[in-house]
């Protein structure tokens, strides 16, 4: 999908690009499949903000996505390719065999009319979820299940596509995006191919207008703040942070400072994304 530019007409459009939606087949969503998104601001039961930066932004509508693949063995037709304004790919939308309708994270060169279908049965051909064991090794896959049956969790982003390495015993070495390898039970569910929409990553805002539409309020420096409200603020004009290392505004430690402690996974990463073995 090639991306738009605009002509600088004004200060905020110089730069800017945006999406040509050329993919795009359906404009108004499955009714049926939408649920009114409830917003909270970054705000807890109490009232008080608990995620920073966050507000506002454009009325949406969640769209109700099948990660999980769990109807077997019917062939489904893809429908449409809509947009999705929660999330960064594009949906597809399936008709059953049966009637039943589903939307799946549309996966690169899936088109209208194309056939789909999960189980393990089923053709290795993008768009079709099988159980790792089913997949050939080297395999492109994408929305992997981390426990059977809970549904894709993993690689569900524009253009993310992970890698079925290896198998053995009764797991199966994926290696993520990130470049980090983890083993996965081959019990568990992936989706062929890779996700579409890969300009996303090249999209340009251009003005702090298009991020307030997406939610997001205005992030201050620490440093712009006093010694009150953070712990880079204070000293008259331009100052440095004044510690050993910079600080979150509650006092962690940032920028290197490891902060993983569900320990017990540590036995399922075989390479970690930094590229050391542990």
């Amino acid at each position: 999908m090639p991306v738009k530019k605009y002509k600088p007409v004004t200060p905020g459009t110089r730069g800017m690009t945006g999406y040509t939606f050329e993919e795009i087949t359906k404009t108004k969503p499955e009714r049926s499949l939408l649920v009114a998104l409830r917003k909270s601001g970054g705000r807890n039961a109490q009232g008080r903000i608990t995620v920073r930066h966050r507000g506002g932004g454009n009325r949406r509508f969640i769209r109700i996505v099948d990660f999980k693949r769990d109807k077997h063995n019917i062939p489904a037709k893809v429908a449409a390719i809509e947009y999705d304004p929660n999330r960064t790919a594009r949906l597809a939308l399936l008709h059953y065999a049966d009637g039943e309708k589903r939307y799946i994270i549309a996966p690169l060169d899936v088109k209208v009319g194309d056939t789909v279908m999960s189980g393990k049965e089923a053709e290795i051909r993008p768009g079709n979820a099988l159980p790792l064991a089913n997949i050939p090794v080297g395999t492109m896959i994408h929305n992997i299940e981390i426990k059977e049956g809970r549904g894709g969790q993993m690689v569900r982003s524009a253009g993310g596509s992970a890698q079925l390495l290896a198998k053995e015993g009764d797991f199966a070495q994926i290696r993520m995006p990130s470049g980090e390898v983890r083993l996965i039970r081959q019990t568990c569910y992936a989706t062929i191919g890779q996700i579409g929409n890969l300009d996303h990553g090249n999209v340009k805002l251009g003005k702090a207008g298009r991020k307030r539409h997406l939610g997001i309020r205005p992030t201050v420096r620490g440093s712009a703040m006093t010694p009150r409200d953070h712990p880079h603020g204070g000293g008259e004009g331009r100052q440095p942070v004044g510690l050993p290392g910079p600080k979150s505004p509650w006092g962690k430690p940032t920028l290197g400072y490891k902060t993983r402690r569900n320990k017990k996974t540590d036995q399922y990463i075989v390479r970690r994304r930094s590229k050391k073995s542990r």
